[in-house]
């Protein structure tokens, strides 16, 4: 921005700049130009002619307004206004023009800027020279003036780019530190719940190096533990794998007709003895749903929702799971438990990775909803949580028929 405005403004300075002395030495070159006329019209007027005769001294008005003229003769006389003005003429500017060039030069006579053009004309008799004097005391507060109007806008432009710049910069920022931030939670939570399953392995390991003697059959229990930390561990790092594969863009998802109904049918017959071992019931409402999708991702989906709701009914509930089209051709899914419910205020979090709601138990890998909300993001459908008809939680997704 600074480099900007320093060439800009430098740009503007100097064009006002060349347009005004331009203008001045057009007004100079006209008058020296009638004065020339005027010497070269006349067989000799010097120096017998009175001077108020010649067109010298002050212009007021006309095609050069301001101007001063002189006349310096062969001899040297001086033939101008009546009343000579000090420092007039130049005698630098004389001298220059009696060696043959015409001259234009600025100077400074009783504080007051000046302009000045000499010309010799060859006569006869000797070389008279020509010497017009502008005032440019206006040109210098005009370009004073732009000056003033450039810094001060300049510096004012570049104060509301730096307020503008810090504004937008730390709005810019948000989403990037918000990035940064997820990234660090992320591999704290990743540490912590992978250290939980290692630290149960390497005790139980610790526990059968400390008894040798016993045999497996009498550490089935340590034994099952640590199948039990190996398949979370495994759990775990698959669903590490497809998030980090997510975030980079390399897990894409296939797209195929399929129908939600079969698909949801497939994945609750899959969790029927998991719902048994915990005393839930299943109850499955659909009717034939298509839509073209993932299978396999849209399963999974199903089987998350469907599994959560399991861990968070109580012995003795049902989970509910209906799959209906919709009238935008797509379909929609709902799955309803009949535990405690969801905050409203936790409602944000809930697809955040390794979120869990305060009190609620520990098991699973705390991934699985956040990869529900990826397949439906990536299906082209949104998915929204809120309060069951019978209590507990809803989980409810729409799915676009042909997702984008």
């Amino acid at each position: 921005m600074v480099a900007v405005l320093l060439v800009l403004g430098g740009a503007i300075y100097a064009v006002v700049a060349r347009s005004l002395e331009a203008t001045s030495l057009d007004q100079l070159e006209h008058r020296v130009a009638s004065i020339e006329r005027f010497v070269s019209g006349v067989p000799d007027p010097f120096p017998d002619r009175p001077a108020g005769e010649a067109p010298v001294g002050i212009s007021f008005g006309g095609p050069a307004p301001g101007t001063i003229a002189l006349i310096i003769t062969p001899s040297g006389q001086t033939i101008g206004p009546s009343t000579r003005l000090a420092g007039l003429p130049i005698g630098d500017a004389v001298k220059a023009a009696l060696g043959g060039a015409t001259d234009i030069r600025t100077a400074v006579v009783a504080d007051v800027p000046i302009r000045v053009l000499t010309v010799p004309v060859q006569r006869a008799n000797g070389t008279v020279v020509l010497q017009v004097i502008q005032d440019i005391s206006a040109e210098r507060r005009t370009l004073d003036t732009v000056l003033v109007v450039l810094v001060v806008g300049g510096l004012a432009g570049i104060a509301a780019a730096g307020v503008g710049g810090w504004f937008y910069a730390r709005r810019a920022l948000v989403p990037i530190r918000d990035a940064l931030r997820r990234q660090r939670e992320f591999a704290a939570d990743a540490s912590h719940e992978i250290r939980t399953p290692l630290a149960v392995i390497r005790a139980t390991v610790e526990h059968l190096e400390r008894h040798p003697e016993r045999t497996l059959g009498s550490e089935a229990d340590a034994l099952d533990d640590m199948k039990a930390e190996v398949d979370h561990l495994t759990a775990l790092v698959g669903d590490l794998l497809l998030l980090a594969r997510t975030d980079s863009g390399v897990e894409e998802l296939s797209a195929e007709p399929t129908d939600l109904e079969r698909i949801a049918s497939e994945a609750i017959e899959g969790l029927r003895t998991v719902a048994a071992e915990r005393s839930v019931a299943l109850d499955l409402a659909a009717v034939p749903t298509p839509l073209t999708g993932d299978p396999l991702r849209l399963r999974q989906l199903v089987t998350i929702l469907v599994d959560n709701a399991i861990r968070h009914g109580p012995a003795g509930s049902t989970v509910r799971v209906g799959v209906h089209p919709d009238d935008r051709g797509g379909g929609t899914l709902t799955v309803d438990d009949e535990g405690t419910g969801i905050a409203a205020e936790d409602r944000a979090r809930v697809f955040d990775r390794f979120w869990r709601a305060p009190g609620t138990s520990t098991g699973g890998t705390g991934l699985g909803l956040a990869i529900a909300h990826w397949v439906v993001q990536r299906q082209g459908g949104s998915i929204s949580v809120g309060d069951a008809p019978n209590g507990g939680a809803r989980f409810e997704i729409h799915l676009p028929g042909h997702p984008a």
